[in-house]
């Protein structure tokens, strides 16, 4: 499980430092190299969730989704020192509770 989550944390960091370095390039004006970093992480990011265990594709990027809320809330704190507030951590909670249950829930084989 722990190897599950620190992917799911390393796939989320990824989306989102390779969409920000090229946010960076076209919205900020910081040079083109920003933009080629951005993709080459953004790859990485394609990567991976293929080392997932998960033998569900679609659960695994749905799942995905559910850290990628969180993580960008923290990033939105941390980077761009934009507080989040109850809503926020609300609904990022609850998006973890599901990630949980889709993961982790026993099933019938």
């Amino acid at each position: 499980m722990l190897q599950s989550i620190i992917l799911f944390v390393l796939a989320g960091l990824a989306e989102i430092g390779g969409g920000y370095m090229i946010w960076l390039w076209l919205r900020e004006g910081r040079p083109y190299w920003f933009g080629i970093i951005g993709a080459l992480v953004l790859v990485l990011y394609g990567i991976i969730p293929t080392l997932q265990k998960f033998p569900n594709f679609g659960r695994v990027y749905a799942a995905y989704g559910g850290v990628f809320v969180l993580l960008s809330v923290l990033w939105g704190w941390g980077v761009d020192k934009k507080t989040p507030d109850t809503y926020d951590w609300i609904g990022a909670a609850i998006c973890l509770i599901g990630v949980s249950v889709m993961l982790w829930w026993p099933r019938q084989s």
